[in-house]
């Protein structure tokens, strides 16, 4: 699964990894688990962080094409376990909830927070990079 930091920066940069596991997502190059609060965090960043609408032009129209396109390939999870595990930032714990419910085997991210945990309950927390190698590698559906 991809955290909303991940789905950010793959509306933003074209040219990156975040955007390339996106497109290999798209594909159905592996299985993608979602949830509607990462979806509306990831729309509270593009539309409400200011210093990102003065630095990247797109519409609102756009954010919202890229929302929708997610919701037509992702899996959405829903009825999330209650766990308490990332103690310096507690709003983490809904991607490892996430990822749990949906028996996820990757979380994809750039956040300290997860990553320190390497791993939860046999998930393994991972930077893209790590994952656009696994999938260039061809790993059975990462």
């Amino acid at each position: 699964m991809l955290d909303s930091a991940i789905l950010v920066s793959s509306f933003l940069s074209k040219g990156g990894v975040s955007f390339a596991i996106l497109q290999q997502g798209k594909a159905g190059k592996f299985i993608w688990y979602c949830t509607e609060e990462i979806l509306q965090e990831t729309r509270r960043v593009l539309l409400e962080e200011p210093r990102i609408r003065r630095r990247y032009h797109y519409t609102n129209e756009q954010v919202r094409d890229f929302l929708e396109s997610i919701r037509a390939i992702a899996t959405t999870v829903q009825s999330l376990p209650e766990i308490s595990v990332v103690k310096r930032d507690p709003k983490d714990d809904k991607i490892l909830a996430c990822a749990l419910q949906a028996r996820a085997h990757y979380i994809v991210t750039r956040d300290k927070d997860l990553l320190d945990l390497k791993s939860y309950r046999g998930i393994h927390i991972i930077t893209p990079e790590d994952f656009i190698a696994l999938l260039r590698q061809g790993a059975n559906r990462p």
